[in-house]
């Protein structure tokens, strides 16, 4: 009789439920919710008051809205038995944050701190906490902290640690409320368990804990700020746990709500961009995988922990048992091609897409491809939501240079998808500055499915062949090995991840090879693109940090 595994993946607007058979790595079905509140960035729930700027919440109920609405779908529409369901697996967005009691509340569901925007989930692109990164980076770097090169020399204001000390800044009383912060991975699986138990992965990257030296000492926190001396023992307490191990069994409770049976496996939680990992089928060092969505993350497998610059950073069984996980990232990659439809491009566009039959992307990128790299006459900068790597600086901004009165819509278009690619790029040639081999690479998300023009825009860029996944639902699917793996052998699941991989991945079917044509060109281009990188992300003129200043 077949078992199956159920992977949650929350992204940053939804959150989709995806059912797989252990055995064969079939998906039965799945099913998405859209989050009621989405991304709060204006007011608060029926609040008047604006947000400040760089400010993005969520509401913590909708993550349980995605629980209770689309597991039932899903087991519905799969046609399985509850009963055969063997493990859960969960994904988020990260560092995605909130505060809660000692029960676990979120303090935002509380009348008492409902109005006070730090009681709320601090989305992952929440940038608001960027002083307190710059003050802690700088304290690091002045003590010549070990741990800093871990994460490329420089901490984001993403990070868990910055938005805690924001919290502590500007709202001292809903830090002291809070009995601790929490991931909010880490708080629906608690949800689902009703344990404590924090992932070593999210922990690692995104909270400064090392598998071997813990978290920063409380010597450091004391000189930063002396109210945050015991931070780790208190506001982080609780027990960590690696990849694939068991948080818990579900409760009756929960159970219950999702027409599951109680004391189904549940695993540590895993970041939203490396459960695609296992979903991709790597499990090898030297193979690099992009996520591919409104941001993308770039993910690659290494045999030892070296210092690389500008990545988000490098944690033992950080995405893989067994191997070291690097991370590095760009802040806005659909979400940037989406604020360009949205936007900026005119009404004439839109008219002929629809009398076509085409969507914007569509036609688009179905323009945008007749012109031959380097015929728009266009570079781009992509740091409409700042730079994640290599430069770790959220208050940089984005960039179009060679703008004329006849540029077209679809010339700034493929201008925007080449920047991404060169930006990946420079991801690339730091992995590699810093002594970690990258071979092939794999693609999985909505825009390596979506996007053909993208993707070989990619392939010319980096000069190396590109996978895409088979599954459209990678993190998902990622997440659903894990909870096999939580199940255990004797369940009917897996001993390890490399098992459940070989059995419930199917091998890539579409691949991109670089053109030999192109390659030469985008080199020519890429040099200009870092001439540009250069003068304004790494301090020759800050003319982009002054505009930002000004407005906020």
């Amino acid at each position: 009789m077949s078992k199956y595994s159920i992977g949650i993946d929350f992204g940053t607007s939804s959150g989709r439920v995806l059912i797989v058979d252990v055995d064969t790595g079939e998906e039965l079905a799945q099913h998405v919710t859209d989050y009621p509140h989405g991304v709060i960035t204006e007011r608060l729930p029926g609040a008047s008051q604006r947000l400040a700027p760089d400010w993005a919440l969520q509401h913590p109920s909708d993550y349980v809205e995605v629980l209770k609405r689309s597991v039932p779908a899903a087991l519905r529409l799969a046609g399985i038995d509850p009963a055969d369901v063997i493990g859960i697996g969960v994904d988020m967005t990260a560092c995605t944050m909130l505060p809660v009691d000692a029960s676990g509340n979120p303090l935002c569901m509380q009348a008492e701190h409902a109005a006070n925007p730090h009681s709320w989930v601090k989305l992952w692109k929440h940038h608001a906490a960027q002083e307190e990164a710059d003050r802690l980076n700088t304290l690091a770097l002045a003590q010549g902290q070990a741990w800093l090169a871990r994460y490329g020399g420089r901490i984001s204001s993403e990070w868990m640690l910055p938005k805690i000390w924001q919290t502590l800044n500007e709202a001292p009383d809903i830090y002291e409320a809070a009995d601790c912060f929490m991931e909010a991975a880490d708080w629906v699986v608690r949800k689902l368990t009703g344990e404590l138990v924090r992932s070593s992965s999210l922990s690692g990257f995104k909270s400064l804990w090392h598998k071997k030296d813990g978290y920063p000492s409380s010597e450091f926190f004391r000189q930063l700020d002396p109210r945050l001396e015991s931070l780790t023992a208190t506001k982080l307490s609780g027990e960590i746990r690696p990849l694939g191990a068991g948080a818990g069994l579900l409760t009756a409770e929960m159970a219950d709500s999702l027409g599951l049976p109680a004391g189904i496996a549940v695993a540590v939680a895993l970041i939203d961009a490396h459960a695609a990992v296992p979903g991709c089928g790597v499990v090898d060092p030297g193979n690099l995988v992009m996520v591919m969505g409104t941001s993308t993350c770039h993910l690659l497998l290494g045999h030892s922990e070296q210092p690389v610059e500008g990545i988000c950073g490098v944690v033992e069984d950080g995405i893989i048992p067994g191997v070291f996980g690097y991370e590095a990232g760009q802040a806005a990659v659909g979400d940037l091609f989406g604020w360009f439809v949205d936007r900026q491009v005119p009404p004439y566009v839109h008219e002929e897409a629809a009398r076509q039959g085409l969507g914007v992307h569509e036609w688009l990128e179905k323009h945008a491809a007749t012109y031959r790299p380097g015929e728009t006459g266009l570079l781009a900068l992509d740091w409409w939501n700042g730079n994640r790597s290599v430069l770790i600086d959220s208050t940089l901004t984005g960039m179009i240079v060679g703008l004329t009165l006849s540029t077209k819509p679809e010339e700034v278009y493929r201008a925007l998808l080449e920047a991404t690619a060169f930006s990946t790029k420079t991801i690339i040639d730091a992995y590699e500055a810093g002594g970690q081999e990258v071979h092939t690479l794999y693609a999985c998300g909505g825009l390596p499915h979506k996007n053909k023009l993208l993707m070989q825009i990619y392939a010319d860029v980096t000069g190396r062949r590109i996978h895409i996944a088979v599954s459209t639902q990678t993190p998902a699917l990622g997440s659903a090995i894990m909870g096999a793996v939580a199940a255990g052998a004797s369940a009917g699941g897996y001993a390890t991840c490399d098992e459940a991989v070989q059995r419930m991945v199917q091998p890539p079917v579409t691949i991109y090879d670089p053109n030999p044509d192109n390659v030469g060109i985008y080199k020519e281009l890429y040099t200009e693109y870092l001439r540009l990188h250069d003068y304004f992300g790494r301090g020759l003129n800050p003319v982009m940090k002054a505009l930002k200043a000004r407005r906020t």
